[in-house]
């Protein structure tokens, strides 16, 4: 199908290169005067524009569905169709990445907890910094209300640690009814039963192999890999939790959630009471920056080397 725009931009081609009259043209291309001699009143809307290349500019890995969120609370006042077709010609489209094979079978909602720590979710994300040292994040999730409650960054992360991390965010927060994770070595070791039987917490342990049964921090750890992880890099400890936590916040407070009708995860929250809203202040645990500074390190690593000659 030939649209208008294509059509006009035949007849001026037939109308200057051939030498043709505007009726012969239109006639030839089967085309109607009136539209082609047709010119667009609507507005460049240049300041929407620029402020919707803005915004796709900072949040990169964000669509046109959030990035509209973000103009109405601006004030902007534009429908999705409209900004679907500006975000179009602006060519911010977002690229797709390499998506995995869909299991075959009937799906089944999974049942979501109708109040804040009802059910808490754990699970881990790995990743490197610049030099190739990895490092590990604990995400701890409430599945009520969308809120990511902890992301721990540090190079191991034993069951004796997920405890104590555990008993920190519990002191600010409160027991969580349920908690739920995979079979990892971690968070089956004697550290966290002892842990869940002295607390009188139900911990569960989905299947082996069953990431599914896990699916909301999976699924929040697809946008920690896509929003933060893959557009970030890392050179030090200090500088990753810093990060880190500066993102859980945005997260939490501004980045708005497509399952709890486009609003963010803290505004979402204080429907149930304003102790909810808050999220926990973890500045990554009870190891949150090297005890020494920077240049405290150099020093002590120039000494070393020195004595050791």
């Amino acid at each position: 199908m030939v649209t208008p725009a294509v059509k006009r931009e035949a007849v001026a081609h037939l109308t200057s290169a051939r030498k043709m009259s505007e009726r012969r043209a239109c006639k030839l291309i089967g085309s109607d005067r009136m539209m082609v001699r047709y010119r667009s009143r609507r507005p460049d809307d240049a300041k929407l524009r620029e402020r919707l290349r803005a915004l796709a500019h900072e949040r990169r890995r964000f669509g046109y569905r959030r990035l509209i969120i973000f103009l109405r609370r601006e004030g902007f006042v534009v429908n999705h169709k409209k900004l679907f077709r500006i975000y179009r010609e602006e060519g911010l489209m977002v690229r797709k990445r390499r998506g995995r094979k869909k299991a075959l079978g009937s799906r089944v909602p999974m049942p979501v907890p109708q109040l804040p720590n009802d059910l808490w979710a754990l699970d881990f994300v790995s990743d490197q910094f610049v030099c190739g040292r990895r490092f590990r994040i604990l995400a701890i999730y409430d599945v009520c209300t969308r809120q990511c409650l902890a992301t721990i960054a540090d190079f191991s992360l034993p069951g004796t640690r997920v405890a104590r991390e555990l008993d920190l965010l519990i002191a600010t927060r409160g027991k969580p009814g349920t908690i739920v994770s995979d079979n990892g070595p971690e968070l089956i070791s004697n550290a966290v039963l002892l842990w869940t039987d002295a607390n009188k917490i139900h911990w569960h342990y989905i299947d082996p192999g069953k990431p599914i049964q896990n699916a909301f921090v999976e699924s929040f750890n697809g946008r920690l890999r896509d929003e933060f992880l893959n557009e970030t890099l890392f050179t030090s400890l200090a500088q990753t939790r810093a990060a880190l936590e500066e993102w859980r916040r945005d997260y939490n407070a501004v980045r708005p959630h497509s399952r709890i009708g486009w609003l963010a995860p803290a505004v979402y929250a204080a429907q149930f009471g304003p102790q909810w809203a808050k999220a926990p202040r973890l500045v990554g645990g009870h190891a949150p920056w090297p005890i020494a500074t920077t240049n405290q390190m150099e020093k002590i690593t120039t000494q070393t080397q020195l004595v050791t000659g």
